[in-house]
């Protein structure tokens, strides 16, 4: 089929198009379906990532993030929360109430809250099924590429064509929107709010990023690329804080000796060749 007419590889790949935005059209509609899919694509992520399996460590990253996630969402999914063991600053959600947290991230909290506003942050991007469409697109990118090695398998056949294709459909749900960002800043400070930990670790931790990228930007790749950390991110969750009532804002729980023992048994763990 290399020789095929544009106009035909057009329609092709348009045809696939459509047949997968029809499919994930009437996946986000539907919590079941979400669940499913979610729990197929975190199974593909656990296979791809070391992930710790200490279980003091699962045992108090569940623990924090159930707390959160009981005050968010009521639908009754299952969370899972678990620690990437890799030196990434990075943090994301997977439909369906799967968090995932890099122990790069970690290492760079100073406390409970700081963690807690992360932990947040990922968990309103499900409610708010921001990961669901961003799912949708890559599905959506994955079928374009499909449609492409058909319609022209001379692309697909060299290993630079592959490489393209998948950067390229990657590429366009690599990044959360900047409302979709905002959303769940707002929500992951209600959220943490609701479970009692000091909303303030979220603007906290964004000052953190922030002086991060100026000093040392490597590790901060994959997190600023679905999470773009801007100066604004800071006074609008210092905003939404600000609505809160100081009473109940200072009666907050900032951190936790549990917190302290959970990150110095995380400094103790070998660290993943991956």
């Amino acid at each position: 089929m290399p020789g095929l007419p544009s106009n035909i590889v057009r329609k092709i790949l348009f045809g696939f198009v459509c047949a997968s935005t029809l499919t994930l059209a009437a996946c986000l509609a539907s919590t079941q379906q979400e669940v499913q899919m979610g729990a197929e694509y975190a199974a593909h992520v656990e296979q791809q990532l070391p992930i710790i399996r200490d279980s003091e460590e699962n045992r108090y990253i569940t623990e924090l993030g159930n707390s959160i996630a009981r005050k968010s969402d009521d639908r009754n999914l299952s969370w899972t929360f678990k620690i990437v063991n890799q030196t990434d600053v990075n943090a994301f959600a997977v439909p369906g109430g799967h968090i995932y947290v890099y122990r790069g991230l970690i290492e760079k909290t100073s406390n409970m809250s700081e963690l807690a506003g992360v932990i947040g942050h990922e968990i309103a991007h499900v409610t708010r099924r921001h990961s669901v469409k961003q799912m949708a697109k890559g599905e959506r990118a994955n079928v374009v590429a499909a449609g492409v090695c058909v319609a022209v398998p001379s692309v697909c056949s060299s290993g630079l064509g592959s490489t393209a294709i998948q950067v390229g459909g990657g590429a366009l749900f690599a990044k959360f929107s900047r409302d979709d960002e905002s959303e769940a800043d707002e929500y992951g400070v209600k959220y943490v709010t609701r479970a009692g930990i000091d909303p303030r670790g979220m603007p906290s931790m964004f000052r953190t990023l922030l002086s991060l990228r100026k000093s040392n930007p490597g590790p901060l790749d994959s997190f600023v690329a679905s999470h773009p950390v801007e100066e604004s991110r800071v006074a609008e969750t210092e905003a939404e804080i600000s609505k809160i009532d100081p009473v109940i804002l200072q009666s907050l729980t900032r951190n936790t000796q549990s917190f302290d023992r959970f990150k110095s048994r995380l400094a103790s763990l070998p660290r993943s060749a991956r």
